[in-house]
């Protein structure tokens, strides 16, 4: 896989972050505890039993020299990308990127599968709990790993977006902001990784609950697919 491409998928399973206009907002007299911020975050993910929506992803660098330290290069850096995202709890996800490069991200609730279709080439790996507790599950995943998983802040009581910082100290991210518009839709996500980057994904023609045919998440390698397994 090029690095491109790792990249890419890097940020779909894990690399995303809050901004820090956010952040300095947690302390505000408005802001919910956090007991309160989970219990509202898990009701606006109980809400959502599926999910469609058509994304748009930026990266941007702030630390341009701890980003080329890590081996990457300007090609890597404020890329943006965009793609189809559908979701059904639980476990149940599928990413597809489709410019400026393609590449598919699926999850059966047991296995996640990494399609390269330029390069004939798909990487085959358990949903572990280090992959189920990635943001790019979050919206399909167990509710009741966020308490456990998550330190969860709520800025502000009155709009509904919320600050999760991983507690486990691996985590390929710093923090992750989520906020939800009308009708428990989604329509942002933001994310800080170790390396002083930060992802804006961006919702839009999102459709809740509506009917998604069990197919989307049964990967099939096309014949001559070299799959390599992680």
């Amino acid at each position: 896989m090029n690095m491109l491409r790792k990249t890419v998928c890097t940020i779909a399973l894990g690399a995303v972050c809050m901004t820090p206009m956010m952040s300095t907002t947690v302390f505000a007299a408005t802001a919910a505890s956090e007991q309160q911020a989970a219990a509202s975050l898990i009701n606006q993910l109980n809400g959502l039993q599926s999910l469609t929506a058509n994304f748009e992803q930026t990266t941007k660098v702030h630390n341009t020299k701890a980003v080329k330290n890590k081996g990457l290069t300007a090609q890597h850096m404020n890329q943006t990308f965009k793609g189809v995202m559908k979701v059904e709890r639980p476990g149940k996800f599928y990413w597809e990127i489709t410019s400026p490069v393609k590449q598919t991200i699926v999850s059966s609730g047991k296995l996640v599968w990494i399609y390269d279709p330029d390069l004939q080439q798909a990487v085959r790996q358990s949903l572990d709990d280090q992959v189920a507790n990635t943001p790019a599950l979050l919206l399909s995943g167990n509710t009741n790993q966020i308490m456990s998983s998550y330190k969860v802040t709520q800025p502000d009581k009155a709009k509904t977006y919320y600050t999760l910082i991983p507690k486990n100290k691996e985590s390929a991210f710093q923090s992750l902001t989520i906020s939800f518009s009308a009708k428990n839709k989604p329509s942002l996500m933001v994310l800080q990784d170790s390396l002083g980057q930060t992802t804006y994904v961006k919702f839009n023609n999102v459709k809740v609950n509506s009917t998604i045919p069990a197919s989307t998440f049964n990967f099939v390698p096309p014949k001559g697919t070299d799959i390599i397994d992680q």
